[in-house]
């Protein structure tokens, strides 16, 4: 058997929907295994993966519009306390 990690969300009717489409053919019935975090699993610097995502368009779309800043501006007061 091969396993294949990916992330998905249970919708409102407790179907599993996934986050991308899995790269497999000729293959009619799987086993799935879900984990579900416990409120202490959760880490907040666990963003999903369409926020990462519109991050960094926004991220390149400011770089290729020259809304930059100097790297030496960004150091500009980090060790203030």
């Amino acid at each position: 058997m091969k396993a294949i990690e990916t992330t998905g969300k249970i919708d409102d009717r407790g179907q599993l929907l996934l986050d991308r489409p899995l790269d497999i053919a000729n293959y009619n019935r799987v086993r799935i295994i879900v984990l579900v975090p416990e409120e202490t699993d959760i880490n907040p610097d666990d963003d999903p993966i369409e926020t990462v995502i519109e991050g960094i368009q926004q991220g390149f779309h400011e770089a290729i519009t020259g809304q930059t800043l100097p790297l030496s501006q960004l150091w500009e007061g980090i060790d203030d306390n």
